[in-house]
């Protein structure tokens, strides 16, 4: 998706208020059962974790750079997905 897609796509989804926790973990879930069962491959998921990257680092704080943020989201996401954790 283009940055003005991505843009819009962050204001529908806080209209619709699909930003919750509850939401977050069901993906992460679904994701990691379906990689689990074969259903998804290792690009699948890299896909899925750009996507939430890319939209979490519209937000990036001021005091770090966008460099050091993207790496921090996906430490974090890469530890979320993984298959054999227990989260």
């Amino acid at each position: 998706m283009t940055p003005s897609q991505d843009k819009a796509q962050h204001e529908q989804l806080m209209l619709v208020g699909l930003r919750q926790h509850a939401t977050a973990i069901g993906l992460v879930q679904l994701t990691r059962e379906l990689e689990g069962a074969g259903v998804l491959g290792a690009p699948s998921v890299a896909r899925i974790k750009s996507a939430i990257a890319g939209e979490l680092l519209l937000a990036c704080p001021r005091h770090q750079t966008r460099e050091e943020y993207e790496a921090a989201i996906h430490r974090r996401l890469d530890a979320l997905f993984d298959v054999k954790s227990d989260v």
